[in-house]
């Protein structure tokens, strides 16, 4: 399910704003858009978000804001030297003139400088992690209020499907009629005068008849319907049982139509299949 949270965690000298986005995804793919003085922190962080957030695409931000006033900068002394011995030597080498802006130039290369106020200690990592914590929270709110509106959507097509399934017991004795009425005529135009064994003849229309009696896959069709709502308002992660259940819903609803043999009832069949693969569409947006 997608969703957003947001928080922010103050620490003495700088202000840390936490942001993590979430798309629809089967499994938990998580990017991290950190400076490298957390880095060390990011398994953590994954190992915290996999599990409060379970699946989904998920991005986390952390952007950092420092006081001007506070930010104390420190220079790797030993990292200077060693540039400036290396540079000394070519110059040397090279017989090339005094550079003014040699200094300038050496706090530029890399690691030379580093923010002391970039550091974080472990217990600014309590805090970090508090933060995280809340910012989860949020968006899994997020995912809730997405999940309510889901869950009237899947509560209106079951009920659908229910009374399309219902509307099927006023087509079923209009169907036998024909069939029989049918039959009886195409066993007429074959023979010449008419006669044949009409008790022979009732006991293959009625065994052919129970073939086609859609009975049993109603009852079934109605529990899964029932399973269906349960499931719904149960407490965790239900999206993968609720799949199952659909994937069962479709199996009646598709011998249902392949035993129908009747326009009216292939058009409830149809009406059906339609809101079933709309809750199906859905289902993937559930944990």
């Amino acid at each position: 399910m997608t969703g957003f949270g947001k928080a922010l965690v103050a620490f003495p000298n700088k202000n840390i704003t936490v942001e993590i986005k979430a798309l629809n995804s089967k499994y938990f793919d998580f990017t991290a858009r950190i400076s490298s003085s957390y880095k060390e922190y990011e398994p953590a962080i994954r190992s915290l978000l996999n599990e409060l957030l379970e699946r989904g695409k998920v991005e986390l931000i952390l952007n950092s804001e420092s006081s001007a006033a506070e930010v104390s900068f420190k220079i790797n002394e030993a990292v200077a030297e060693a540039y400036l011995s290396q540079i000394y030597g070519l110059k040397d080498r090279l017989k090339l003139p005094d550079d003014p802006n040699l200094l300038s130039t050496i706090l530029k290369m890399p690691d030379v400088m580093s923010s002391a106020a970039e550091e974080l200690g472990e217990a600014e990592w309590a805090l970090l992690e508090n933060g995280i914590k809340e910012a989860a929270a949020k968006l899994n709110d997020f995912r809730l209020d997405e999940g309510r509106v889901l869950q009237n959507d899947f509560v209106q097509r079951i009920a659908l499907i229910r009374q399309y399934a219902e509307d099927l017991v006023a087509f079923e004795e209009p169907r036998i009629a024909l069939l029989k009425a049918r039959f009886k005529k195409n066993l007429e135009s074959l023979t010449e005068d008419a006669s044949y064994d009409t008790n022979r003849f009732e006991q293959e229309l009625i065994y052919y008849i129970e073939k086609l009696d859609i009975t049993e896959e109603k009852v079934r069709l109605t529990r899964h319907l029932d399973y269906f709502t349960e499931t719904l308002g149960e407490k965790g992660s239900n999206g993968k049982k609720l799949s199952f259940i659909a994937q069962e819903i479709g199996r009646e609803v598709n011998t249902i139509g392949s035993k129908a043999n009747d326009a009216d009832i292939q058009k409830r069949v149809v009406m059906m299949k339609d809101e079933l693969e709309k809750i199906k569409e859905q289902l993937s947006n559930i944990l």
